[in-house]
């Protein structure tokens, strides 16, 4: 039997199969960004940085780093570039995003000429579990080690996920993507706020185990590593190569053919303008979303004066709500249609943020309560989008089409923290500084509204489920 024959399409069964393997890899990769990335990278990194920065005060004779705060005006310095370690993980992470936006589009075009998608997802998935594992090996004054090792692993995660989504269109029809995309959303936030939950105990229970604070840490880093990489053996075991329509080229053949086929794929997107309006859509109102994600600890600690523990409390109640809306979104997107449950959720948005402007500054439940609300539509929303963006994808393009997805999501994400801190800085008030992200809900609730999705995904020569 030939490797074709082998491979040909699933039954019901088989499909079924590699849905619910599908769905494992946003529980796999969801460690990253939530433990890692949010969590506790940021703050480990800086004081490595600054314990560096305070030995080469020291080397040089001095007393202490110039200023009253050491952990701003410490200087460390790169490439012949010097800079206060407190703003090292500022610029990485925007390093970080540029060099995904420069990755992304030629991985997901590759990815779309290749013979093995499975493949490239094992590579993107366990190359970034073992650069996160590797992580563990930061401590005492090499931060640099950890600016490599944060970038590889950004890199990984970013286009392991253009892989991952482009599987979506193949492993589920017009009328199943939905509930298939939301699933998936809703088991990746149970999988960042367990993962979350283990490591906070680790953590916090540091010093009965006989562990210091750093070890506990680079502990978490290594955890987090096997993780993501033993998590993602579920969905390479259920999902098939699918292998893609044309291509087939290896090596550097395939690197040669994919910038190609990007170049190509950028001249077309022009043809489908619907396509383009939902996706500018997305990366306006995804904007708001990720900068409420970012802000909200701050807006807690500045703002209402709650205390690290309420913040701490907070997250996970996020991410445990995330999962019952993400589920609630694939539930109400089978009655109504994937774009009307959009629109009820940017409209919930909008009552999120303002609830948030009168909530009184020290009153934990009442930041609970909002903690709730916010975690019913953050995962949703986005779940909702990758599917419905999915429908209106060309056949035979998904990877590079979800690899702009990406980078346009990261190219824009400097527009809503430079809002809230603009409003903030200006008004010096961090309520007005949160309610002025109500116009990234209410821009894209009003564009979204305006895109004809059906003829949209008509356009693009594929069939439109009986519900939008």
């Amino acid at each position: 039997m030939s490797v074709m024959d082998s491979e040909a399409a699933p039954g019901a069964a088989q499909r079924r199969r590699e849905q619910r393997g599908w769905c494992w890899y946003d529980w796999a990769n969801s460690v990253f960004p939530t433990s890692v990335t949010t969590v506790f990278l940021s703050l480990y990194l800086t004081s490595v940085a600054t314990a560096a920065a305070k030995a080469d005060v020291a080397r040089n004779g001095l007393n202490a780093c110039a200023g009253d705060n050491s952990l701003v005006n410490c200087d460390i310095s790169i490439l012949g570039l010097a800079f206060p370690a407190g703003s090292l993980w500022g610029y990485l992470l925007s390093v970080a995003t540029v060099v995904q936006v420069v990755v992304l589009p030629i991985t997901g075009a590759i990815a779309d000429r290749t013979q093995n998608k499975r493949l490239m997802l094992a590579l993107f998935a366990f190359g970034g579990a073992i650069t996160t594992g590797l992580l563990a090996l930061v401590a005492g004054q090499n931060w640099q080690l950890g600016v490599v090792l944060f970038i590889i692993g950004n890199i990984c995660f970013g286009a392991s996920i253009v892989v991952y989504y482009s599987f979506l269109p193949e492993i589920a029809d017009a009328d199943e993507r939905d509930n298939v995309s939301t699933r998936g959303w809703a088991i990746g936030y149970l999988g960042g706020g367990t993962a979350l939950a283990l490591h906070l105990v680790i953590y916090l229970g540091h010093d009965a185990v006989g562990l210091s604070e750093s070890a506990a840490v680079r502990l978490i880093f290594f955890s987090s590593g096997i993780w993501w990489a033993v998590f993602t053996l579920l969905p390479l075991t259920a999902l098939r190569r699918h292998q893609a329509a044309e291509g087939g080229d290896k090596g550097a053949a395939a690197v040669t053919a994919g910038f190609k086929q990007l170049i190509g794929t950028l001249r077309e997107a022009k043809h489908f303008p619907l396509t383009l309006a939902f996706l500018g859509a997305y990366w306006i109102y995804t904007d708001g979303i990720s900068t409420v994600s970012q802000v909200s600890a701050q807006y807690g600690s500045l703002e209402l004066k709650l205390p690290q523990d309420s913040l701490i409390v907070t997250l996970l109640i996020v991410q445990f709500i995330a999962f019952v809306g993400g589920v609630l979104h694939g539930v109400l997107a089978r009655r109504i249609g994937a774009k009307k449950t959009i629109l009820v959720s940017l409209a919930t948005w909008l009552l999120v943020l303002v609830a948030a402007y009168f909530v009184q500054a020290g009153q934990e439940m009442q930041f609970y309560g909002l903690a709730v609300g916010i975690g019913m539509v953050l995962g949703g929303t986005n779940a909702l989008s990758r599917s419905l963006f999915s429908q209106m994808i060309p056949p035979g393009r998904e990877a590079e089409y979800f690899s702009l997805y990406e980078v346009g999501e990261r190219s824009t994400s400097w527009l809503g923290p430079l809002v809230f801190a603009g409003v903030g800085q200006a008004t010096g008030s961090f309520r007005l500084a949160i309610i002025s992200l109500v116009v990234f809900f209410a821009v894209g609730l009003v564009l979204v509204a305006l895109v004809p999705v059906r003829r949209a995904i008509e356009a693009v020569g594929n069939r439109a489920p009986e519900l939008l």
